[in-house]
């Protein structure tokens, strides 16, 4: 896609950089003391409960709110001191589609790429790229209040790509898309983190963000609660490994055996699968396999359970509201 004229230089470090941010609405603290840093190429979700401070945060770093304490740098200006550098270089995707009426999509795309300053020759390629990146040019002169819900969303995102942002920020992109349009966004998500854009999502489809992050930010009552990549809270959240054995036959012996075993701990059976924590190393486990075969069970399945995103929204949070 064509580059804004305007849009700021790439610089070193971290794409956005968030440190000791606030917002506070009278007593409520909505955002306290955040701090967390997004790179390039990078796509993190941004979770939590329900009145957590998502939106709030995601609104301060759009430049929509400003912060009672701390600051949000983005490609290296900050959303104090530099605003509007900032807006060139985001792309803020609210969680609610409006579409204006008398606007078919060719047309709701050229008024917002005038807002953000293209010109001739320049605008007419940037909507041409974004329109045939989200798949809209079979659409182009459909009226913008007639789309479905998943191509409402597709000219939505081409909307937010027009000045050819650095950092997209996405709030609860996949609500309301059939499993299809999912999958097809999803996608589009991908294709936008190879090319180098930072990508912060916040959803509540945890398991669709589990297929697209590389790394998480939870946050609870406006506080982080963890942030890294997915493999260092994995670390961080689970002790143990979580181990499956389905057996062929016998189910009831497989569990009399796990529970023998030493450095298992919270067995769980269910029909022919027994699930349960080992503190053991990986040669621990094979050592175990090793038992089981030995004492007879006819094994078709052994293997750990990777900790998904579900797993650590769960046991890192508490579900509290404010």
């Amino acid at each position: 896609m064509s580059s804004a004229a305007s849009s700021p230089a790439l610089r070193t470090g971290p794409l956005l950089e968030v440190t000791g941010l606030e917002r506070r609405f009278g007593r409520l603290k909505a955002v306290d003391d955040l701090t967390f840093a997004l790179d390039r190429g990078q796509v993190f979700g941004f979770i939590g409960p329900n009145g957590a401070g998502k939106t709030t945060t995601m609104r301060v770093l759009a430049t929509l709110d400003v912060p009672d304490a701390g600051d949000a740098v983005v490609n290296g200006c900050s959303v104090l001191v530099d605003p509007r550098r900032v807006r060139m270089s985001v792309g803020f995707m609210a969680d609610r589609f409006v579409a204006y009426p008398n606007l078919d999509v060719m047309r709701f795309l050229e008024f917002f790429a005038r807002a953000y300053g293209l010109v001739g020759r320049e605008r007419r390629r940037t909507i041409r790229s974004v329109a045939s990146f989200c798949g809209l040019v079979e659409f182009a002169d459909r009226p913008a209040t007639a789309l479905s819900k998943g191509m409402g969303q597709r000219l939505h995102l081409a909307k937010t790509l027009l000045h050819d942002p650095a950092l997209l920020i996405l709030d609860e992109p996949a609500a309301g898309l059939d499993p299809h349009a999912r999958i097809e966004f999803r996608a589009l998500l991908g294709e936008l983190a190879a090319a180098g854009k930072g990508i912060l999502i916040s959803s509540h489809i945890l398991a669709e963000l589990s297929e697209n992050c590389d790394g998480v930010v939870v946050i609870e009552r406006g506080r982080k609660v963890v942030a890294g990549s997915l493999d260092e809270i994995r670390r961080t959240v689970r002790e143990h490994h979580a181990v499956t054995v389905r057996v062929l036959s016998d189910p009831d012996a497989a569990e009399r055996f796990i529970l023998t075993q030493p450095l298992v701990s919270a067995v769980v059976a269910n029909g022919s699968s027994v699930a349960f924590d080992y503190a053991g190393t990986e040669d621990d486990m094979a050592g175990l396999l090793e038992r089981a075969l030995a004492a007879g069970l006819r094994v078709v399945e052994f293997g750990t359970t990777e900790t998904n995103l579900e797993d650590i929204f769960l046991r890192t949070t508490r579900g509290r509201l404010q």
